[in-house]
């Protein structure tokens, strides 16, 4: 279900799974609702979407999270390819705080590429991040994975293997 958008201020993510990842960090840290989390369902789509964001009306706003996937150097090629031509002056390596910048027309862009801005992986890389270090159940999950993983009966790629992981978790 698309929640009608409400704020100049946009959060894009690349899938559902985002959405509600923030929505639930949002709430378990208190953030003000002040912004609208977009399902683009989809890289491509978040990417076409941020020209066309920053020209709606009242939009001064756009952030951005998107996955490295197997090639973080790739990714972040692409988003400079994206809002460079939009006036936004993009350093030749995303910070490991992330990017915060203004354009000529003092339109603010953030990005931040799952899972900590420096290495490949996806949120479900991140989300690993948050599961506490003495957690009892995430050994059990591994040794499912790696038992499910020996018979060949696994569903998913190994570049996947953080999405059964958590999702098992």
């Amino acid at each position: 279900m698309r929640r009608q958008e409400k704020f100049t201020k946009k959060l894009l993510v690349e899938g559902n799974d985002d959405q509600h990842v923030i929505w639930a960090l949002c709430e378990k840290f208190s953030i003000v609702e002040n912004f609208d989390i977009i399902d683009c369902e989809g890289i491509e789509n978040l990417l076409s979407q941020i020209p066309v964001r920053f020209k709606q009306s009242g939009v001064d706003t756009v952030g951005i999270i998107i996955d490295a996937d197997i090639n973080i150097e790739s990714r972040w090629q692409t988003i400079k390819d994206t809002l460079k031509p939009i006036g936004f002056n993009i350093p030749d390596n995303l910070p490991l705080a992330g990017l915060i910048v203004n354009n000529n027309e003092n339109k603010t862009i953030g990005v931040w590429i799952m899972p900590n801005n420096q290495t490949v992986g996806m949120l479900e890389d991140f989300i690993a991040f948050l599961v506490p270090e003495k957690d009892c159940l995430m050994p059990i999950v591994d040794s499912v994975l790696n038992q499910i993983e020996e018979t060949n009966s696994n569903k998913y790629s190994s570049t996947h293997k953080s999405k059964a992981k958590i999702h098992t978790w």
